[in-house]
């Protein structure tokens, strides 16, 4: 007697697959496959950039002397300006007054305000004896009106006060600034000694604001 054979469609396809591989792993790993196909295609980007700019340039600062106050220039450390005294300066006795204007403004290169300290910057010789007062005044020259104090009459000349400041305006456009006419009052008093000599510079700092 033949044995029955099961019929094609209800017998298992085992074509293409390994030694003790079942025929649902291979499925599952033909669904990866699909799916990884399909992630691929869904990968799609949209990029946009925006920049921007901006450009720098520095400004000009630059402080002037004058002892004359019409000819306006340069007056370093190593060559200050010389003041001129009203009378002569080294031929003192005590009750003596000599003054000397002088003026400072910002040049027309100058792109800001400014702040202005003075201080001593060096003293030689003997300065005994010898006071002196800083005072601004409207015009240039030390016949003119008072307007304000920078240094009270009696400091010791060869000595600045802290903190002694005033202001200096830059000019509109190209044009110079404003300047800030200055007088030096020097008194000798009883303590002068005789046949003495001495030199004192003032500086004039100004810091942009």
């Amino acid at each position: 007697m033949v044995a029955p054979t099961a019929s094609p469609e209800s017998a298992p396809d085992h074509r293409g697959t390994k030694p003790g591989q079942s025929p649902r792993i291979r499925a599952i790993l033909a669904g990866g496959l699909v799916l990884g196909v399909g992630a691929a295609i869904t990968l799609a980007a949209w990029n946009d950039s925006e920049f921007a700019q901006g450009t720098f340039t520095a400004g000009a600062f630059n402080l002037e002397g004058s002892t004359d106050g019409t000819a306006f220039g340069e007056n370093p450390v190593s060559a200050p300006a010389t003041l001129g005294f009203t009378a002569a300066p080294g031929n003192l006795a005590p009750g003596d007054v000599v003054t000397a204007p002088f003026a400072v403004r910002l040049d027309g290169t100058t792109t800001n305000d400014a702040t202005v300290t003075v201080s001593t910057e060096a003293s030689t010789g003997a300065l005994t004896g010898l006071t002196y007062s800083l005072t601004q005044s409207t015009d240039f020259g030390c016949a003119e009106a008072v307007t304000g104090t920078l240094v009270a009459a009696g400091q010791a000349l060869g000595t600045t006060p802290g903190s002694v400041t005033f202001a200096l305006t830059q000019g509109a456009g190209t044009a110079d600034g404003d300047a800030v006419n200055l007088c030096f009052r020097i008194t000798a008093d009883d303590d002068l000694v005789q046949s003495q000599s001495g030199t004192t510079t003032w500086e004039f700092a100004a810091q942009s604001q």
